[in-house]
């Protein structure tokens, strides 16, 4: 300002215009862990059991249910016991697209420190992800990544257990590399029979 004049906005159409522009808000990542689906006891070594016929259906199930969500899935890890990967092949027959899958023989057997690891290295440009595992390590992994958030879906978790079937989704903002026990939100919870 010069002087005492007082200040002046430019008329209409004058210099001073702005265009507004909607700013767009990050979407959550989202991370589905599913528990595979009830396996059989033949006499081979726990990696190979195989899902028992109860498992087969319900992992055809628990493929619909994950469909119903409406989310689309950019990359699938799954761990390389015969059950997971029978879990998966039913579950993925239900979606409208199918993610790229890696078969990880981390996922096996891991505890929840070493699934975030593997987590922890899926590419940023994978929005939502599923992991197929087991237990204990899965109901672990969800636990641990809510923290104390879950509402409703968390007290079902609490009160069902993770079951042979089971998933939840969790969501979170941020990068892959940043996932740490309680960064997440637990915003699902189903398990055959809900």
């Amino acid at each position: 300002m010069h002087g005492d004049s007082p200040c002046q906005l430019p008329a209409p159409g004058g210099l001073f215009h702005a265009k507004l522009v909607p700013m767009s808000v990050a979407e959550p990542r989202r991370i589905v862990i599913f528990r595979h689906a009830k396996a059989d006891w033949p006499e081979v070594s726990d990696h190979e059991r195989p899902l028992a016929e109860r498992g087969r259906m319900d992992a055809a199930v628990a493929g619909r249910k994950l469909a119903d969500t409406g989310y689309t899935f950019d990359l699938a890890l799954c761990s390389t016991a015969v059950r997971t990967r029978e879990t998966w092949k039913l579950a993925v027959h239900e979606l409208a697209h199918r993610p790229k899958t890696v078969y990880e023989e981390r996922v096996y057997e891991a505890s929840p420190g070493e699934l975030i690891a593997a987590l922890n290295e899926v590419p940023d440009d994978a929005q939502n992800v599923i992991l197929i595992g087991h237990n204990p390590g899965v109901h672990g992994l969800a636990e641990v990544l809510a923290g104390e958030s879950g509402g409703d879906a968390r007290k079902r978790m609490e009160r069902r257990g993770f079951p042979a079937a089971a998933f939840v989704v969790l969501t979170f903002d941020g990068d892959w590399k940043g996932l740490e026990p309680g960064t997440a939100t637990l915003v699902e919870y189903w398990a055959p029979s809900e």
